[in-house]
């Protein structure tokens, strides 16, 4: 079997092993150029840095298999993480139990109740009781209108902007259970992994043993449609570099770009199909990078939970890793997630720095723009989608109404949400679904779902 992949991403080239492990032919398409996605990095002090922060969990089965597959085991690094809370005026620390009952901000009765919920969640498996009911509405219930308001709805309402009282409770159950679950049983404080060489080594690496087992991976090549004849996807057609494009002949296609770009490829998807894609709502991922010479705060995660600082998070790499790393420098991601509607969005790299800039004195009152040695910009447009309630229902199938041609997406991850190991779980799996399609032996099957059955083994995992 000869099969095109569109996507250099986690997705697609964990497929694309799957596939050539499994005796196919395969052709990895990625428009830029360099692998890995949003898990793509760029060189910073000395090392190279993913352009938007990323870490796994101890319960990331997928992605550490991976990096064991690729001989990269010894590099992973398992390191205690330090979470923060920035709540009316100040940094709370938020790593252990003993955190949450210091947190003075709201009363220790409203500190039990969110305490027990957080216990609850964390027992919970059966996820699909959460389907019909949002987060806002289940957490007000729960934990009460303080504790709401203090912690839980500036948090949602940063990570989703105007729909943060659309989302549904099962994205926000399958957030802490992935948390829970990377602290293990008896382990109060949270362990994080950082492959030691970055996550781009790990997708250049993949790159390199698929090219080593007899596939293609061609970079800087961007995909102009998927050519369909009689309902049947037969080709993929790629534009050259000097011009014109290219019509090349697959047995079956698989795309791995967002829902909104899929339509565009494939012009003649049914209009119901096409609907389900664009009925979901994404915000983009606005990344800023400042490079210090000394720390920020002491925190590797830090919420912000006060709507008057315009950015969501601050992930300080530097005190996960040791600013060694980078040369002695200090590494900070200010993050942001921004619809369209946002006059953030809109704002170039300078100009979004001057907006930052005043609120990082708020975060630590020393701080001096002198201190900010160099600073990046990254925008990852499809990076979060809007998952709503009953959202189990809409999500589009992988095997499209095109015969041959299938999608994996990270739309399509549920209950758990977007990130490389489930992306790369998700690859894995569509490949063995469409070479099972193909009367196609497949070798080591995966196991079901990590953290619970998922909606999408119902829909098209047989």
């Amino acid at each position: 079997m000869n099969v095109g992949i569109i996507g250099g991403g986690a997705a697609g080239l964990a497929a694309a092993y799957e596939f050539v492990r499994n005796g196919s032919q395969v052709t990895v398409f990625e428009r830029a150029p360099f692998l890995g996605g949003q898990a793509s990095t760029f060189g910073v002090a000395g090392a190279q840095l993913e352009r938007g922060y990323h870490h796994l969990f101890t319960s990331d089965r997928d992605m550490i298999w991976l990096i064991e597959e690729l001989g990269l085991g010894h590099k992973l690094a398992w390191i205690p993480s330090r979470a923060g809370l920035y709540h009316n005026n100040r940094i709370w620390p938020f790593t252990t139990p003993v955190d949450l009952l210091r947190f003075a901000s709201i009363s220790l009765f409203d500190r039990f109740r969110l305490g027990l919920t957080s216990l609850y969640l964390q027992r919970v498996r059966d996820w699909r009781r959460f389907e019909g009911i949002t987060a806002a509405a289940w957490l007000k219930k729960r934990v009460g209108n303080r504790a709401y308001y203090a912690v839980w709805e500036p948090l949602l309402r940063g990570k989703f902007g105007q729909h943060y009282d659309e989302v549904g409770m099962v994205w926000f159950w399958g957030k802490m259970a992935l948390r829970f679950a990377s602290r293990g049983r008896g382990m109060v404080r949270e362990m994080l992994g950082y492959p030691m060489g970055s996550f781009g080594e790990i997708f250049d690496t993949l790159g390199e043993r698929i090219r080593m087992m007899g596939g293609q991976v061609r970079t800087g090549v961007g995909v102009r449609r998927v050519i369909v004849e009689s309902d049947r996807a037969v080709g993929i057609e790629v534009d050259l570099p000097g011009g014109g494009s290219e019509a090349l002949q697959f047995d079956t296609v698989l795309a791995t770009v967002p829902s909104s770009i899929f339509p565009r490829l494939v012009p003649s998807i049914p209009e119901d199909y096409s609907k389900q894609l664009t009925g979901v709502s994404y915000l983009a991922a606005v990344l800023m990078i400042l490079v210090l010479d000394r720390p920020l705060t002491g925190m590797y995660w830090l919420n912000i939970a006060d709507r008057e600082i315009p950015f969501v998070g601050v992930v300080e790499q530097t005190n996960l890793l040791s600013p060694d790393h980078y040369q002695g420098k200090h590494i900070v991601y200010l993050a942001n997630y921004l619809g369209k509607d946002n006059p953030l969005y809109h704002m170039g790299h300078s100009e979004l720095l001057q907006a930052y800039r005043p609120h990082l004195r708020k975060l630590n009152p020393l701080f001096d723009e002198s201190w900010v040695e160099e600073s990046f910009y990254h925008r990852e447009e499809a990076a979060q989608p809007v998952i709503g309630i009953n959202y189990g229902e809409r999500i589009p199938r992988h095997r499209t109404p095109i015969k041959d041609l299938y999608l994996a997406n990270t739309t399509q991850i549920y209950p758990e949400d977007r990130g490389t190991n489930y992306s790369v779980r998700l690859g894995r799996k569509v490949a063995q679904i469409m070479l099972e399609d193909q009367s196609l032996p497949v070798r080591d099957q995966l196991p079901l779902a990590t953290i619970s059955n998922s909606v999408t083994s119902a829909l098209d995992w047989d």
